[in-house]
């Protein structure tokens, strides 16, 4: 046997490989599925395994191998309890075993491939209990060898096992799914990852300090893989020590408090300092949609911490995250922090496409500190309503103020009013209309009667394509627009003649028509309500201070219902950044 000295070198994710389920960590609803059914001999012919890489989906397809297959001085007898190498576990473990395959899907897509498993299980194994078949990267197979592998996959011999494993459990189709006991592998939570690190680490004979090991964690993203790939990089890179200052250079972490000076630079609307932090961090070869995304990630945080103050206590947070992340949470207000997510989550992209990054991502962060220093709208009203109103050229309504979120009140102000509205007309109108025969004696009753009665095609025409000229009780007559169809006039005589039980004569006028429709004479009273309601002071402050904001709604009122009632603002619609 070979020197351990002169022996090639065996990382550590496979130097410390789980060979059991005693040290397969992070899975234990898995394990102790299996150990149950293992107990009551109710072992499935067929496995799915699936998670995000890393987290032990092969390595537990090898050890359900080692469990099917167990055999010692006993006979065989598959169980979890592997504490004792049996006959057929070291073949299994170094993947040697004959009865053991072991098939990469992704090089092994086709039907061809899965017409040879068809044809070997109709053998028996050759040594071991089970024959097993492992096949990593199920997903990759195409639709006609998923479609040769159900019948087999359905009524396998009883010595034959199936264990799948896949990190895009979607692409398997429902029918696979549906013969397999499915297993989902769970990410590793910090606090396992970080205790596990630690034993490996005492086992090497490493010494190593504890935030190395969260920025280790935190990068490894609850893979088991990727944190010992991690951890022998950072071995390696700190000569046989781990230390913060080496993995922050390692993962190029060395600036995260920097990432947090910066984003406080721009919360406080600071976008000089930002600017200068940002071009720092630039030439040390920083990329700027990183930053973005940093400043992004540093947002989220702050956010959790502000919802879930315990979020604070992850052991994969570095002590600035930690303390400075809280602090700021205390002091910013939700509506800033979502503020703040959605210019950094819009700028990612916009410098993704941009031609200068760095000029893309410093517009990004002016953005987000002009931004940052806008007030509410809350306050905005409140602010204009605390300040001397400047003489109203519009008379203010007698009634109470009203209440503000944040305790002060403003009073609000009439709009000019025309008429009485064409609504409210028409409802004064319906509620005139007999219940049975309807006596109409003016071209607005007649109009209200159109709607009460659900006549969408009469009430469009009379709004918007008739001008009455005269109307009397049996007898009107109304002007056409250009463009309207004649056939309007029978049916409004004919549907007049049922509503009311009596003969209506409607003429069309030989003059050209002249004035306007109602439905103009509305479009002109809303246009002049909307030119009124821009020449309101309060109004017009609210569109300086907030630039591209517009008014979309104004609402007019009779003078009767303005006397009693309390008129809503113009909503004002501030336009996208």
């Amino acid at each position: 046997m070979a020197d351990a000295a002169t022996s090639p070198y065996l990382v550590l994710a496979r130097k410390y490989r789980p060979r059991d389920f005693t040290t397969l960590v992070g899975q234990d609803a898995m394990v102790q599925t299996l150990g149950n059914a293992f107990a009551q001999k109710r072992i499935h012919h067929a496995f799915i395994l699936t998670g995000v890489r890393g987290v032990g989906k092969t390595t537990t397809a090898r050890i359900l191998a080692r469990a099917f297959n167990y055999e010692d001085a006993n006979g065989p007898r598959p169980t979890l309890d592997l504490s004792v190498e049996g006959e057929h576990c070291r073949a299994i473990i170094e993947g040697r075993h004959v009865d053991v395959i072991e098939m990469d899907a992704a090089s092994n897509t086709g039907i061809n491939d899965i017409r040879e498993i068809i044809d070997s299980v109709k053998y028996a194994p050759a040594s071991a209990p089970y024959k097993v078949y492992v096949i990593d990267e199920v997903h990759m197979l195409s639709t006609a060898a998923f479609n040769g592998l159900l019948k087999t996959l359905e009524e396998p011999p009883p010595y034959v096992k199936f264990i799948f494993a896949t990190t895009e459990i979607r692409k398997v189709p429902v029918t696979i799914l549906s013969r397999c006991m499915r297993f989902d592998l769970r990410r590793i939570t910090p606090e396992i990852m970080s205790g596990y690190l630690q034993t490996i680490l005492n086992q090497e004979g490493i010494s190593f300090e504890p935030e190395a090991l969260a920025m280790i964690v935190r990068a490894g993203e609850g893979s088991a893989r990727d944190n010992l790939s991690l951890l022998d990089q950072a071995i390696a890179h700190g000569n046989g020590t781990v230390t913060a200052a080496t993995v922050k250079a390692m993962l190029g972490l060395g600036d995260r408090a920097r990432i947090i000076d910066l984003f406080e630079d721009l919360m406080g609307g600071r976008i000089g300092d930002a600017l200068e932090t940002m071009r720092a961090l630039y030439d040390m070869g920083a990329d700027p949609q990183t930053l973005v995304a940093d400043l992004a990630d540093f947002t989220h945080l702050v956010t959790r911490i502000k919802v879930v103050p315990a979020a604070a206590d992850d052991v994969s947070l570095t002590p600035d995250e930690r303390t400075r992340g809280a602090e700021l949470a205390g002091k910013l207000p939700m509506r800033a922090l979502t503020r703040a997510w959605q210019i950094l989550f819009k700028g990612h992209d916009e410098i993704a496409r941009a031609n200068h990054a760095l000029q893309a991502a410093e517009m990004v962060l002016i953005r987000l500190a002009y931004a940052a220093d806008l007030p509410s709208p809350d306050d905005l009203i409140a602010k204009l309503a605390n300040q001397p109103a400047p003489a109203p050229a519009l008379q203010p309504v007698e009634s109470a103020p009203r209440s503000l979120p944040n305790g002060s009140s403003a009073m609000r102000r009439e709009l000019p009013q025309p008429v009485a509205t064409e609504a409210v007309a028409q409802q004064q109108a319906v509620t005139q209309v007999a219940p049975a025969l309807a006596t109409v004696s003016s071209y607005k009753e007649l109009i209200a009667l159109a709607g009460a009665k659900r006549d969408v095609l009469v009430r469009l025409a009379l709004e918007g394509q008739m001008r009455p000229i005269s109307f009397e009780q049996g007898r009107i007559e109304v002007a056409l627009a250009e463009g309207t169809d004649p056939g309007i006039i029978a049916t409004l005589s004919a549907r007049l003649q049922t509503w009311t039980g009596q003969r209506w004569l409607v003429n069309v006028s030989s003059k050209p028509p002249e004035g306007l429709t109602l439905r103009q004479e509305q479009e002109q009273r809303k246009e002049a309500a909307h030119a009124a309601a821009h020449e309101d002071p309060l109004v017009k402050a609210i569109l300086e201070t907030f630039p591209g904001a517009k008014v979309v709604n104004v609402t007019v009122r009779d003078e009767a219902t303005a006397a009693t009632s309390e008129v809503p603002p113009p909503p004002i619609e501030e336009e996208d950044e």
